[in-house]
């Protein structure tokens, strides 16, 4: 019966782990200039990890439109994010938040396998299973530290092996992978259609400029407490992303429902060393160059 790290993994990724762990020879993705960085603050790399996971997505939570009705009773709801209750597209967000911690777990649980301390220069990709369905892989390098102080779970990072070693020399680790996504829907009321009319003139459109504004807010939000989660001081950004689309109204047949998907990836960041602090810059002086004026 599998145990420990071996139960979070499939068959086919214990049987590769039990061969790198027998064999004297280790894997990376990193390059040269990353290799030599890591050794440079006291870590070497102990293998290549691969987390993976097929997730068929389709219900996305929520009944309905629920912006649909607010405009005909004079108030200002149309828009809504996923990170509310019973929201359009609860559901989907949490099942992409599922699948891509699936997918990173089982990446830690290699490093784990290899006696890593940390993974760097993670990816997360998403892309379209062939038979149906999509797929979400993670991937990036173990590495660990030379000395004794070991962590009680594996850190995950996005930063390359040069960042890491920036981290590290500043007196910060890496503590986790902080994910931040967020869809907001908004009904195309009768505000935004007297927006875009014809004899509108040039001016703003508040509904789409909300619509957008409450997709990254709430994206941003989301990205810190996962941050926080994994006992972050802060979190250092790798990806943003916008995407704007648009479907037919489920309440109301002919009416448009425009939708914003927020994607933030980071890295959450602690520091370990909180005594020392760089000294400040000495004062500069400063003298004039131009000698006729000087007298020099």
């Amino acid at each position: 019966m599998a145990t420990g790290w071996e139960s979070e993994l499939p068959e086919a990724a214990r049987e590769r782990m039990r061969g790198i762990r027998s064999s004297a020879t280790w894997g990376s993705a990193l390059s040269t200039q990353e290799f030599n960085a890591i050794l440079g603050v006291g870590f070497d790399p102990v293998g290549q990890v691969l987390g993976t996971a097929v997730f068929q997505i389709g219900y996305q939570g929520g009944y309905g439109c629920s912006g649909a009705w607010s405009g005909y009773l004079g108030q200002n709801l149309s828009t809504d994010v996923s990170s509310r209750a019973w929201a359009p597209f609860s559901a989907l967000v949490q099942a992409m938040y599922t699948a891509r911690r699936t997918a990173l777990g089982r990446a830690v649980a290699e490093c784990t396998a290899l006696g890593g301390d940390g993974i760097v220069g993670a990816s997360l990709k998403v892309r379209r299973f062939a038979a149906g369905g999509l797929e979400f892989t993670a991937i990036g390098t173990a590495v660990r530290a030379r000395g004794n102080v070991r962590p009680r779970r594996p850190f995950t990072s996005h930063v390359t092996g040069q960042g890491f070693a920036k981290l590290i020399r500043a007196g910060y680790v890496p503590t986790g992978l902080a994910l931040g996504i967020s869809i907001a829907s908004r009904h195309d009321d009768y505000r935004t259609r007297a927006s875009l009319s014809r004899w509108a003139g040039n001016q703003e459109v508040p509904g789409y400029t909300q619509l957008i504004n409450n997709a990254r807010h709430d994206a941003r939000n989301q990205l810190l407490k996962d941050a926080r989660q994994h006992g972050g001081d802060g979190v250092v950004v790798d990806e943003v992303d916008l995407r704007i689309g648009e479907r037919e109204c489920p309440s109301y047949e002919g009416q448009r429902d425009h939708i914003a998907e927020a994607f933030l990836l980071g890295t959450s960041i602690a520091r370990f060393d909180r005594t020392s602090r760089e000294a400040a810059p000495k004062a500069l002086t400063i003298m004039r160059l131009d000698y006729q004026k000087t007298g020099l």
